[in-house]
């Protein structure tokens, strides 16, 4: 009996590698999986349950079959989920349908800025200065660096000053 509860911990992984990511071994897979970059909560549900796994086993209890029909279901990502929930509808280049993930999203993201500041496009500018990009208000937030404010003490002294030097 004893042998038996040792065996189950050594069996349990406490963290797992999936796309170049560690994913926590102690939490559901459906919300474990939100750890890669491009997955969020209904994306990971979705790849669980059309992967055959049910969505709150826990992580690291899954075995290396499951794991890798896991992993196949996220690379394959792009067939098993409708179109709206894709990240990359209609490609800027290629006009495909895409769901990218991991470090591949971050890249695409910084190509896709490049572009708008190359054609010289609103937003590229908006990002190139830094300032805020989908019609928020400027006006008072969104700040950076020191605060230019008025002294009201020292504007009277100077006044009083020069006002005391022309008579």
């Amino acid at each position: 009996m004893r042998e038996e509860g040792e065996k189950e911990k050594e069996e349990f992984r406490h963290i797992v590698r999936i796309l170049d990511t560690d994913l926590d071994g102690k939490r559901s897979v459906a919300y474990s999986l939100c750890g890669i970059k491009g997955i969020g909560r209904r994306v990971a549900k979705t790849i669980v349950v059309s992967s055959g796994i049910d969505p709150r086993a826990k992580m690291g209890e899954l075995s290396d079959d499951e794991i890798e029909r896991l992993k196949g279901a996220i690379k394959n990502a792009e067939k098993r989920l409708p179109r709206w929930m894709l990240n990359r509808k209609k490609d800027l280049i290629t006009g495909e349908d895409k769901h990218i993930m991991g470090s591949d999203l971050l890249l695409k993201l910084r190509e896709d800025i490049n572009l708008l500041r190359k054609i010289r496009s609103y937003r590229g500018i908006r990002h190139e200065r830094g300032l805020k990009v989908r019609g928020q208000r400027t006006k008072s937030t969104g700040r950076k660096g020191l605060v230019v404010g008025v002294t009201r003490k020292k504007l009277l002294a100077t006044k009083a000053k020069s006002k005391t030097g022309e008579r």
